[in-house]
């Protein structure tokens, strides 16, 4: 929380190239199975929450857009490709896994459902393993080094000695 009680929120794309920060009360939180959140997210669907009665600051680089309809743009990571926004008329939605703690936004409901895939509500019945029970990727796991932005803001990105 802010000095003045506002809720803050902070997060950004895969590298870090772009972060952003938001003060003040998120909106609805949702998940969009149509066929253009599919294709701009490379998913299933695109779980975002509004932004429109908060305050959104680009705190690192800001998204490059594609115009995806005639109402609304996409914004996302020119560097990474992570995508970040989407923006109408009505305001401006983020990716909610985008967020530094994506766990703390709760969508409510479901749009687009006439193109929601045959088997995603199946997905939470598949069986579920923790990354390293694994034991062929065991090795491969071991030597991971991960270029990822960590979930927090950092005064500099990338850090010292990295390349992209």
């Amino acid at each position: 929380m802010s000095l003045d009680n506002r809720p803050q929120y902070s997060g950004g794309c895969q590298c870090g190239a772009v972060r952003f920060h938001v003060e003040g009360v998120l909106g609805d939180a949702s998940v969009c199975h149509c066929r253009m959140c599919q294709k701009a997210s490379g998913n299933f669907y695109l779980p975002l929450v509004s932004v429109r009665q908060a305050r959104l600051t680009w705190t690192r680089g800001e998204p490059k857009r594609f115009r995806s309809s005639s109402a609304a743009s996409r914004g996302f990571c020119a560097e990474c490709g992570t995508p970040l926004t989407y923006e109408a008329p009505d305001g401006v939605a983020l990716a909610i896994a985008a967020f530094d703690d994506p766990a703390a936004i709760r969508p409510t409901v479901q749009w687009g459902t006439e193109a929601r895939l045959p088997y995603a509500d199946e997905i939470a019945a598949l069986p579920g393993h923790d990354t390293l029970e694994d034991q062929e990727a065991t090795s491969f796991l071991a030597t991971l080094v991960s270029y990822q932005h960590p979930d927090h803001d950092t005064e500099s990105w990338p850090p010292e000695g990295f390349s992209r």
